[in-house]
């Protein structure tokens, strides 16, 4: 069977370049066959995951070719002692296993460990997200805080996490006594569930309600539908507020847009101060960019950081990744970063998506509501018109990188007006449902021109 593997890593050199070849493919090791599988072992987790996301159909398109369309590619990460066998002198030339670099130190946060590396000074700061930063770094010093719950709202990637965990070491740093129980939602119904099944029930209730200084909540949403959670969770922020205790949420929806959220807990969560993370702009992007080069020790040429800032878009985990990949590419193919390979990798890691443009916006806006693409960039102030209008300064925030002077001089705006009406809009979103519909409804109109 090993023969036949050999065999099927010669057509996988056929079908990709040699640079993609050499760093997934070549790798790969065989270990043994059983009815209908081949083990392979790799170097690491991350290596694993890679392949099993970007190349299984390729892999099995390869292995049918050879007569192997039912045989399953079982991919094992080798132990230490395995690894070394497969690396010359341990991989570093001088006998020794090579160690991962930079590995997150961490800290005990109940069940959960804190991430140490989640701080505040190393939290790169921007428009997108300074008011959440603020009020965190506020929340963490409590003693000059008059609040004690906060609720951060973001999508997935763009540093809730960072916030609340640097929330709890920053806590833990001035006073290592302090009871903070760092935990998701998900675990909270698991060990509720567990509780009451095994008659603990009293001991999970003193364990959150008496034995608890700080509770870090994440991904809140997962409580939709779970109605006798909900109820037990709102007993718990009961005792927690009334004593003055902290406590934080994150998630990617408000409590209001939670389906199944019971309208007792939603007026509880709703209490906490709200604070919205949005998508980075240019200038965050980069910054961030240079951070996390600098904690990988990566030398980043600048006009490779501004390539990247420009063209990974989506989230701070999509700039880690391409950054990531950078690195290891550099690092297996001895390769120095710069634009070429910036480029290379862009291309091969991120699907091709057009990107949309001002006009993109104004011609989808103009067309839901009928109106003329003129009228939308005159000076009437008539609701029928500045409505639309201010919908359409909206999603040109959201939806493009341009400043604030480019999308005035697209509306026939100064800068200050076009700030003002995407603040309107995205202020009556959370408080007018038929604006937020109508708005949902657009955005999904102009993610699926991008997609």
């Amino acid at each position: 069977m090993e023969a036949v593997w050999n065999q099927v890593k010669e057509l996988l050199r056929e079908e990709m370049d040699e640079k993609s070849y050499s760093l997934w493919v070549k790798p790969l090791e065989f270990l043994d066959s059983g009815e209908n599988t081949i083990r392979l072992g790799c170097p690491n987790k991350f290596f694993r995951n890679w392949v099993q996301e970007n190349y299984s159909s390729l892999f099995h398109r390869q292995l049918s070719k050879a007569g192997l369309g039912q045989h399953k590619l079982i991919l094992k990460v080798l132990q230490n002692r395995q690894l070394t066998k497969l690396l010359p002198n341990g991989g570093n030339g001088n006998g020794k296993q090579l160690t991962l670099p930079n590995m997150p130190r961490k800290i005990r946060a109940g069940e959960r460990y804190l991430n140490a590396r989640f701080t505040f000074d190393n939290f790169v700061v921007g428009e997108c997200n300074e008011f959440a930063y603020s009020v965190s770094k506020a929340l963490a010093n409590s003693a000059y805080c008059p609040y004690s719950s906060l609720f951060l709202l973001a999508k997935t990637g763009l540093g809730k996490s960072h916030l609340i965990q640097a929330v709890g070491n920053s806590i833990l740093q001035e006073k290592p006594t302090t009871k903070v129980l760092y935990i998701t939602t998900e675990d909270f119904t698991n060990q509720m569930i567990y509780a009451l099944r095994n008659n603990l029930i009293d001991q999970f209730k003193n364990k959150y309600r008496k034995l608890c200084d700080v509770l870090l909540l994440e991904e809140l949403h997962f409580l939709g539908g779970k109605e006798k959670t909900q109820i037990e969770l709102g007993y718990t922020l009961d005792s927690l507020f009334n004593d003055g205790k902290m406590v934080i949420f994150t998630s990617p929806l408000a409590p209001e847009e939670i389906p199944g959220m019971k309208k007792m807990l939603c007026s509880r969560l709703t209490s906490s101060v709200l604070t919205s993370i949005e998508k980075p702009g240019f200038h965050t992007r980069l910054d961030i960019l240079k951070q996390k080069a600098r904690e990988r020790k990566i030398s980043l040429p600048e006009n490779v950081a501004h390539f990247l800032a420009e063209n990974v878009t989506q989230d701070i985990r999509q700039l880690e990744g391409i950054l990531a990949s950078l690195e290891a590419i550099s690092f297996y193919l001895k390769r120095e970063i710069k634009m070429d390979l910036a480029k290379e990798t862009v291309k091969r890691l991120m699907p091709a998506k057009r990107v949309v443009t001002l006009d993109d916006i104004q011609r989808i806006v103009c067309k839901y509501f009928k109106i003329d693409g003129e009228a939308l960039k005159s000076k009437s102030r008539k609701k029928i018109i500045s409505y639309p209008r201010n919908i359409a300064i909206y999603l040109s925030r959201r939806y493009t990188d341009k400043s604030l002077e480019s999308i005035g001089r697209s509306f026939n705006r100064n800068h200050s007006t076009i700030l003002y009406d995407y603040e309107k809009i995205k202020r009556n979103t959370k408080i007018d449902e038929s604006i937020r519909r109508e708005v949902e409804f657009l955005c999904r109109q102009i993610e699926d021109r991008t997609a």
